[in-house]
């Protein structure tokens, strides 16, 4: 397959851009339009950069093309038996979502407290810096890298360093077995046993607490084992037993867990659908796994064995938010905002908690490194970014 032609045109148009110092637009297929800052660019469209390069299923690697649907990717894994472990989620409508798309925003689904996240799996990437000049770092096997590992850097970038091309990732094979556990407790009786739990020997692989307001608001714990059938099948027995008989302990029928996991990694559970209240925008806190219940009088839900909170507040909230995740040893952001185009009804508004110093100047300097002229995604992460 020949993709000399759209990297090629991708290039000039880079140079151009950097010439003119017009800002661009990076986009895949749109899925995560909504995440983060404004971004007003002309439209820099990944698309024609699609298709898988290369795949040693044996070696555990894949290399595709940033344009290439994420569907494609994942597809083509499962033929060999194997997956991405961090479970990317899939936005927009069915074969939207791009493998650059999935890079740039870095996002994971339910297992990436056990499993890992996107970056964790980036083993090498081409890009296109704002000179036009087309970089390569990192490899096809693990331990590529010496120095200071930028492919890993551009996970989570949103595009603000550059244009991705190719990207190199880990893989693994799919889990021989799997079983969901629900229980029925409080978020506070929830966290303490995730935190004990995490100590033990045992395969758990996602987790999730929500008061479920389907079902005569019931507070449920969630969580998903995977491994060795045998240490899934003792971990279930051990887990059920460990805790009391009022927490009303079961496990699931796979045929309902497995969908139900994956609206969990989609956000398409009903916690996720916009509230009554046009005010509120979707908060999403990133905190220290075994911080406690946070005081906020929002109702949450909560992911990665206590370390991901999601909530329904509005944006006149976000100074109690932000204090309330830099207390338990994390930030916030506003995920979804209130506004059917994905804009903050301030638009002067940062999603994204302000970083502090050193952390801001390093930023900045990276910024003016990849894109001295400053024309990718700009303020897209970071307002003057």
């Amino acid at each position: 397959m020949d993709f000399s032609t759209p990297l090629s045109d991708l290039t000039e148009r880079i140079r151009a851009a950097a010439a003119s110092k017009t800002p661009l637009r990076i986009r895949g297929g749109g899925s995560k339009d909504f995440y983060g800052n404004l971004n007003p660019g002309e439209l820099l469209d990944t698309r024609p950069l699609s298709g898988i390069l290369s795949y040693e299923p044996s070696e555990l690697v894949v290399t595709a093309m940033a344009g290439t649907p994420l569907a494609e990717l994942e597809a083509a894994l499962a033929a060999q038996g194997q997956y991405l472990p961090f479970e990317p989620p899939h936005f927009g409508e069915a074969g939207q979502s791009t493998v650059g798309g999935m890079v740039a925003a870095g996002l994971s689904g339910p297992a990436r407290a056990t499993a890992g996240c996107v970056r964790d799996h980036v083993l090498g990437v081409k890009m296109i810096n704002g000179r036009a000049e087309t970089l390569q770092f990192g490899g096809q096997v693990i331990k590529n890298v010496a120095g200071y590992d930028v492919s890993r850097v551009m996970v989570g970038a949103l595009g603000s360093l550059g244009v991705l091309v190719e990207i190199s990732l880990k893989v693994m094979p799919l889990p021989t077995a799997e079983a969901t556990l629900v229980w029925q407790v409080s978020q506070a009786e929830a966290l303490a046993q995730l935190h004990r739990w995490g100590g033990q020997p045992l395969p758990i692989n996602a987790s999730c607490w929500v008061k479920d307001t389907t079902d005569g608001n019931k507070e449920l714990l969630f969580v998903r084992l995977r491994g060795a059938a045998a240490a899934v099948e003792a971990a279930c027995g051990k887990m059920l037993a460990d805790m009391p008989a009022s927490a009303q302990g079961s496990r699931m029928d796979q045929a309902q867990a497995v969908p139900d996991w994956q609206l969990c990694r989609d956000l398409k559970l009903p916690f996720f659908t916009q509230p009554a209240n046009a005010d509120a925008v979707l908060w999403r806190l990133s905190v220290a796994q075994t911080a406690p219940v946070l005081d906020l009088p929002y109702d949450m839900f909560i992911e990665w064995q206590g370390a991901q909170r999601w909530l329904w507040a509005p944006l006149s909230a976000a100074a109690q938010i932000r204090v309330a995740a830099a207390q338990a040893g994390g930030h916030a952001s506003v995920f979804i905002a209130n506004n059917a185009d994905g804009t903050c009804r301030n638009d002067v508004f940062d999603r994204f908690t302000p970083l502090q110093s050193p952390l801001d100047r390093i930023h900045r300097q990276l910024k003016n490194e990849f894109d001295p002229a400053g024309i990718f995604n700009p303020g897209r992460l970071y307002q003057g970014l």
